[in-house]
C-alpha cells in the first residue's frame, strides 16, 4: 500500500488554484445576485406553467411569476412539502413531457409512496456539474481514483457521485455499500485516492482495516466526503486522527438535485458552501415560515434555480440550520453542519426512516398490536434503533419471535436498513395522554 505523507496534507490545506474554479465560484455577491434572479423567475415562470400543482398553489396564495421583482420577492411564494410531493406520485410534479425525462430516482416514503424525482439530460449535466464541483472543493483532482461506497439505485447517492466524479476526470471505482472486508481489500489493491461514503459507515471500514491486521493511515487514502446522515465534528476528528485523511461534508437531498447542493471545502472546513448560482437558500422560522436573516437558526428551505424535469420552489428540508458568510468561496453563503430536523424522521446508517413505515408493517404483521416504541440507542459508534411492540393477547408465545422476524426481514427489504424488534407482553408499554411519542432517542451525546 501507498503510505500518506505529509505533502498531500500541506497541498490539500492551501487554497485551490483559482484557474482550477468554475466562472461561478469566482463571481461577486452581486453578480450572482443577478444570476440568481433571472434564473429565479425563469423558474417560477417554468414551473407556474408546467405544473398544475404550482399553478393552483401560487394562485391560491395570491402570486404571480410576474410578482418576483426582487430576490427578496419569492418570500411571498408559498413552500413546498414532502407531502406536495407524495400527493403528486408518481410525475406530477415534472414539469417536462416524459420524453425529455432521462433518469428517475425516489426515496422511500412513509405510506408506501415514495417521492420521485426526474431529471432531463440537461439536469443530468448539472448535476454532475456540482457533484465534480464538489469533489473539487474537497480536494479531489483530475485523474484521482475514486473509492464510491454509497449506494446505488433509485437512492441518488451513488450515481450522483459516480456521475460527478467522472466529469471532474477521475477513475470511479463504483463498489457501492456493504462487503466490508471486500472494500478493504479493493482499497488496499486499487489504491483510490478518494472515498465517498457514509461517515458512520467509513468508521466500519477503519476498523475492518484494523481487524485484518492493516493500519488504515498507511493506505492510499487522503480524502474521504462524507454525507447522507449528520456527523459530529468529533466524529471528523476521529476518522482523521485514525485514517490519516481530511474528513469533508457533503450536502444534498434527491427532491432539490442529490447530494452535491452544497459542499465543505477542504481549506477551511467551516461549514457548507452551497451552489448558489443552482440553488437558492432561504432559512425560515419553522413555526410561522417567517423568513429568518442570514446568522439565525431555522428551517432550511431550497428553491431550484436551473432545474427543467423538476423544478422546486421553496422546498422545505426539514434541516436545521443557519446560513453564513462565504470563506472559501467568497461569493456563495455557507450552511452550518445540520444539527436537527424538524420533523420525526429517522436517518439510520444514511437511510431515512420514518415511524409510520414501521407501523404499517407491524399493523399486517400477524399477532402484533398497533402499540410500538422506538428507541434509538448507540452501540459503538453506530446508530442502533430497536422497535418494541406489544403482542396482541391472543399471541401465543411461540408465534412471537416469529413476528418480531417477519418485521426485521420486512422492514429490511422495504426501508433498506436493519433495525431489532422485540415483542412484549401485552399493555407494557406506555400510552399517550396527548400527542403521540413514538421515538426515544437514547443515543450517547457524550
Amino acid at each position: 500500500m501507498t503510505a500518506v505523507t505529509s505533502e498531500p496534507t500541506r497541498r490539500l490545506g492551501a487554497p485551490p488554484d483559482p484557474g482550477l474554479l468554475d466562472p461561478a465560484e469566482r463571481l461577486s455577491v452581486e453578480e450572482l445576485r443577478t444570476l440568481q434572479l433571472e434564473r429565479l423567475q425563469w423558474t417560477l415562470r417554468h414551473a407556474y406553467d408546467n405544473v398544475p400543482h404550482y399553478r393552483a398553489a401560487f394562485d391560491a396564495a395570491g402570486v404571480h411569476p410576474d410578482d418576483c421583482r426582487e430576490l427578496a420577492d419569492l418570500a411571498r411564494f408559498p413552500t413546498t412539502s414532502k407531502a406536495d410531493l407524495r400527493d403528486n406520485y408518481p410525475f406530477g410534479m415534472f414539469a417536462v413531457p416524459q420524453d425529455q425525462v432521462r433518469r428517475v430516482h425516489a426515496s422511500s416514503g412513509t405510506t408506501g409512496r415514495p417521492t420521485v424525482v426526474g431529471y432531463t439530460e440537461r439536469d443530468i449535466d448539472t448535476w454532475a456539474t456540482v457533484m465534480a464541483r464538489s469533489i473539487r472543493a474537497a480536494g479531489g483532482l483530475p485523474g484521482d481514483k475514486l473509492h464510491n461506497a454509497y449506494g446505488y439505485g433509485l437512492f441518488t447517492g451513488g450515481l450522483g457521485a459516480h456521475y460527478g466524479a467522472e466529469k471532474l476526470g477521475c477513475t470511479v471505482i463504483p463498489i457501492s455499500g456493504g462487503m466490508t472486508p471486500r472494500q478493504v481489500q479493493l482499497i488496499t489493491d486499487f489504491e483510490p485516492r478518494v472515498i465517498m461514503v457514509t461517515p458512520s459507515y467509513m468508521l466500519t471500514v477503519i476498523d475492518e482495516f484494523e481487524k485484518q491486521g492493516l493500519d488504515p493511515r498507511a493506505s492510499s487514502l487522503e480524502i474521504g466526503i462524507f454525507g447522507a446522515e449528520p456527523w459530529t465534528e468529533q466524529m471528523r476528528r476521529e476518522m482523521e486522527e485514525r485514517a490519516g485523511i481530511h474528513a469533508v461534508d457533503i450536502y444534498g437531498l434527491s427532491e432539490v438535485m442529490g447530494p452535491g447542493v452544497a459542499q465543505e471545502c477542504v481549506e477551511t472546513k467551516d461549514g457548507l458552501h452551497v451552489w448558489e448560482d443552482h440553488f437558492y437558500p432561504e432559512v425560515i422560522d419553522p413555526l410561522t415560515g417567517e423568513v429568518l436573516p442570514d446568522g439565525e437558526q431555522g428551517e432550511l428551505v431550497f428553491t431550484s434555480l436551473t432545474k427543467e424535469a423538476m423544478p422546486v420552489i421553496r422546498y422545505r428540508t426539514r434541516d436545521l440550520t443557519r446560513l453564513l458568510p462565504g470563506t472559501a468561496r467568497p461569493g456563495m453563503r455557507r450552511m452550518e453542519k445540520i444539527t436537527g430536523r424538524t420533523d420525526d424522521m429517522i436517518i439510520l446508517r444514511g437511510v431515512n426512516l420514518f415511524p409510520t413505515q414501521i407501523e404499517e408493517i407491524v399493523l399486517r404483521t400477524p399477532g402484533l398490536s398497533p402499540h410500538f416504541a422506538l428507541e434509538l440507542t448507540t452501540r459503538g459508534r453506530m446508530d442502533h434503533l430497536t422497535a418494541r411492540v406489544e403482542a396482541r393477547p391472543d399471541c401465543p408465545a411461540e408465534r412471537r419471535p416469529i413476528a418480531a422476524a417477519e418485521v426485521t426481514q420486512a422492514v429490511k427489504d422495504t426501508v433498506g436498513t436493519s433495525i431489532e424488534v422485540v415483542v412484549v407482553d401485552p399493555e407494557t408499554l406506555a400510552r399517550s395522554m396527548g400527542k403521540l411519542k413514538r421515538l426515544y432517542d437514547l443515543r450517547d451525546r457524550a
